[in-house]
């Protein structure tokens, strides 16, 4: 029996749910129960009412957001290093002072945030709902954080001034991709459409056809009659892509862009976190009860 299938009969016997990012290895992702962006494997959790158990093979504010949103289960995450450096740029401090400046601009947080942070934000939202969370508002001016190319992202499909909190928070990942590598793959893939994540840069965004999520990305391929894609967002998703859509070929469009926080996540981790049961993410009530309002907010919309 190999590790994989140790895993599955583990998880069996718990009454485990597995749930992976679409950036987690593929070997991680063979095995997971659910594969998707972050909120989405949250809600598919909490539909799980057999599961007992959540292992969430992802970052650390994913495993909390899961946590919140199903306080009555059991949530691993496999390696506590998994950290996001993005949501580490925000603190509650830089709010509060944000607040101060702007007392009556609502406060917008990408759920790429800690807990602690969610629970002094007026809504949450993901980069497949921001434009939507947004111009659901009754204002013109809102302070949002952490990630500055997804404000820049959504002022502009919005019309909205939104003022970044940190100034300059931002996915060291996301960063990697430049247009000029992209116009080396063109020269190459002549009809290749060109796909990239709201995270990267303003002129990243200039030079592709499509832009959106992760899961967004995944419908579009899907459904595009485009048979070559440039992706900008992070290595793994490529894995989903490729067995998704076998026909099609996809190029990522900066090699090295892979993030080391998502690939933390090994099979032997997943084993141990879930034989042993280790790596409990735990909430503290008052913050979660807080963060659950935000999250929930943002289901509404």
């Amino acid at each position: 029996m190999d590790l994989s299938e140790k895993i599955l009969k583990l998880k069996k016997e718990k009454k485990a749910v597995i749930l992976a990012h679409n950036y987690q290895r593929s070997e991680i992702q063979e095995i997971a129960d659910y594969v998707g962006d972050s909120i989405e494997l949250s809600r598919k959790a909490a539909q799980e009412k057999d599961a007992e158990m959540i292992v969430f093979s992802a970052v650390d504010f994913m495993a909390e957001s899961a946590a919140i949103l199903n306080p009555n289960k059991k949530v691993l995450l496999p390696c506590l290093g998994a950290r996001c450096p993005m949501a580490q740029m925000l603190t509650v401090d830089e709010i509060k002072r944000a607040k101060t400046k702007y007392p009556n601009a609502p406060v917008v947080l990408y759920v790429n945030t800690l807990a602690s942070c969610k629970a002094h934000c007026d809504v949450c939202c993901t980069s497949a709902n921001a434009v939507e969370v947004i111009n659901s508002l009754d204002a013109e001016t809102i302070l949002f954080g952490p990630d500055k190319n997804l404000a820049e992202y959504v002022s502009e499909k919005t019309g909205k001034t939104l003022i970044p909190i940190p100034e300059n928070g931002f996915c060291p990942t996301h960063l990697l991709f430049q247009p000029e590598d992209v116009t080396v793959l063109k020269m190459e893939h002549l009809d290749a459409t060109v796909m990239v994540h709201p995270e990267c840069s303003t002129e990243m965004r200039k030079v592709a056809d499509y832009v959106g999520s992760t899961s967004k990305m995944c419908r579009f391929a899907k459904e595009s009659n485009a048979q070559t894609f440039i992706v900008g967002t992070e290595e793994g998703i490529l894995h989903r892509l490729r067995k998704e859509n076998p026909e099609k070929k996809f190029y990522l469009a900066y090699e090295e862009a892979i993030c080391p926080n998502m690939k933390l996540t090994t099979l032997d981790r997943l084993y141990t976190s879930l034989k042993e049961e280790k790596n409990v993410v735990k909430v503290p009530e008052v913050v979660a009860k807080k963060a659950r309002a935000s999250l929930e907010r943002m289901f509404e919309v």
